[in-house]
């Protein structure tokens, strides 16, 4: 897993302009003052959000639960939506932190703030790309549209996209953007970082010394994942000694599973639980929902240091102190998983099918894929069906990952079937392995009565860009000839399926 500041930092600085700009003055229009009237329950829309929050499935649209809200003639409030896309976002749920961003215009026609827009377009970039943030960017008004720079920046820092974030930094130079504060150069540093260029790192941490720009919190936690990325443990410890000793600086657990992170990734294990500890100390005063995203990530990282007693007892503080959302289930499954704790891990299974209400496929996948690289296929078959009934629909990798158990089992017929229904469904593009493609064709050669199946199966390979189309051509006309040519897959390299562990 990544480093959590790794992950929050571009989403932090996004928000301090969110805070910066926000307005508390909401304008409605005269269809939908009535529905979005203040309330004297400030939690009246909590309700809502309880909804929301267990459907961790980017797939599945939250729209429906809004509609359905607003339709129970339930109060709307503005800012109550506001922070639920903070929370989304904060816990990675950016498909659906856009989907309440969208509503709010598209359906209650309220009307965006300068740190709206900002946070939408950041939102837009993660979830459709940086093309679409641009396009999004242009067509913002004048008069918000230079509140929107920082977030425009982001989404080039997020993508990597260096000589574009330059350019834009620039560009904000030119129009007197730059304000006293670390936001801008927190950006760049992050970016600089993340793409390796510890050169122009270094100079824009001088540039901001000469320009008496004091660093953030958020600037010690991007020099600290530098110094983890490069394995510096001095630096590290440089960090963490400076922040802890910085008076002006609020210590939360991010930081130090930051570091943890760093001490683990160089092998220093005695201190990464040190940190860990010091982490988890800082949970408790956090409210249920902050706390679930601590308790996971920890959780995560005592599997990584190799402590499953730890990951169990965590486990148990966290469903004591904290909502046991889906995610949560998957954290500590997966984790359970790394040690090869089978039992363990349907055990808690189990207990996610008794309390859940919220369908998520995504935690039986991890199972399934357990139980096809152990072999236990009529485990991973009776599983399958079951979730089935509930609605649970297979994808490209849980498919091949049953069609890898099948081959290991010698079952070419099943792992055929279940290849070209995982062909398919697949959204993204994957490959199979030159081995797994070639002991498909050879059944499939064998089968030569079949050879509409047989043609249909290399037409799908084709069309998820697994073979060229000469090679296309060359096996059609082979099987059209009574054989496959094998030889033909010398002509071509196919890059092995991600690690079957880490697919689902």
């Amino acid at each position: 897993m990544k480093l959590v500041s790794s992950r929050t930092i571009l989403e932090s600085i996004t928000l301090q302009l969110r805070l910066r700009n926000v307005s508390r003055i909401s304008s409605y229009s005269t269809a939908t003052r009535t529905t979005e009237r203040r309330s004297s329950n400030p939690d009246s829309m909590r309700g809502l959000f309880r909804r929301i929050t267990p459907l961790g499935d980017p797939a599945v649209s939250i729209v429906p639960m809004l509609d359905q809200w607003v339709q129970e003639g339930r109060t709307v409030e503005k800012e109550q939506l506001q922070l639920f896309i903070k929370e989304l976002r904060s816990s990675r749920r950016f498909t659906h932190a856009l989907q309440i961003s969208m509503w709010m215009t598209d359906k209650r026609y309220l009307q965006l703030t300068a740190g709206d827009v900002a946070i939408r377009l950041d939102l837009i970039s993660k979830v459709h790309g940086v093309e679409q943030a641009e396009n999004y960017f242009n067509h913002i008004p004048k008069q918000l549209r230079f509140s929107a720079y920082s977030a425009l920046l982001n989404c080039y820092a997020n993508a990597k996209s260096v000589e574009k974030a330059e350019a834009t930094m620039q560009e904000m130079g030119d129009l007197g953007l730059f304000a006293r504060t670390p936001l801008i150069y927190n950006s760049m540093l992050n970016l600089y970082y993340k793409t390796g260029n510890y050169e122009k790192f270094d100079s824009l941490i001088h540039e901001m010394e000469e320009k008496g720009i004091s660093s953030n919190k958020i600037t010690f936690c991007i020099r600290l994942n530098a110094y983890a990325a490069t394995s510096d443990v001095e630096g590290i410890d440089k960090i963490v000694n400076l922040m802890e000793s910085c008076p002006t600086v609020l210590l939360d657990w991010e930081f130090y599973a930051t570091a943890a992170s760093g001490y683990a990734k160089a092998g220093f294990l005695d201190k990464s639980l040190q940190m860990l500890k010091k982490s988890e100390g800082l949970i408790s005063h956090k409210s249920r929902f902050e706390a679930a995203k601590a308790y996971e990530f920890l959780i995560t990282q005592y599997a990584t240091t190799r402590q499953k007693d730890e990951v169990l007892r965590l486990w148990e503080i966290y469903k004591k102190n904290a909502t046991a959302y889906n995610r949560g289930y998957i954290s500590v499954i997966k984790s359970l998983l790394k040690f090869d704790d089978l039992e363990s891990a349907e055990k808690i299974f189990e207990e996610w099918q008794s309390q859940s209400s919220i369908y998520d496929f995504r935690i039986p996948k991890f199972l399934i894929g357990c139980y096809c690289r152990k072999g236990l296929l009529q485990k991973a078959e009776s599983l399958i069906s079951k979730e089935k009934l509930k609605g649970g629909k297979l994808d490209g990798k849980t498919l091949f990952c049953m069609a890898t158990g099948y081959l290991k089992n010698n079952q070419t017929l099943e792992a055929v079937e279940a290849m070209k229904e995982a062909l398919v469904v697949c959204r993204n593009k994957w490959k199979p392995s030159k081995e797994r493609l070639a002991s498909s064709l050879t059944f499939l050669n064998n089968g030569v009565e079949d050879i509409e199946g047989v043609e249909k199966f290399i037409n799908l390979l084709r069309e998820k860009d697994i073979i060229s189309e000469d090679l296309q051509e060359k096996w059609l006309s082979n099987v059209q000839n009574g054989k496959l040519n094998f030889d033909a897959l010398s002509s071509f390299y196919v890059d092995a399926l991600i690690d079957d562990a880490e697919a689902l």
